[in-house]
């Protein structure tokens, strides 16, 4: 998996940077990112804080950590279910 290149709290600051009248293609030079990088940005992190995003960050890690656990679970499932349904 590729690595982040700017962590959640610096993109938050770009994105005020861009909010405060720099232009896009400005940005883009200074920072060595694509203007659809920038968008992608706004439309992930629109006008949050930087609490707010570290928030959705451990919001999106305990989803993930709860999903793979469910998905263990159903496979536990599955696995009991073939055993049972063989007779012996």
């Amino acid at each position: 998996m590729k690595t982040k290149r700017y962590s959640t709290e610096q993109i938050i600051s770009i994105l005020k940077e861009a909010d405060g009248g720099i232009p896009v293609k400005e940005l883009c030079r200074k920072y060595g990112i694509s203007d659809a990088t920038i968008y992608n940005w706004k439309s992930k992190y629109g006008s949050m804080s930087v609490s707010e995003a570290r928030r959705l960050k451990d919001l999106e890690e305990e989803n993930r950590r709860l999903k793979k656990l469910v998905a263990d679970y159903a496979l536990d499932i599955q696995m009991l279910k073939e055993i049972n349904s063989k007779k012996w």
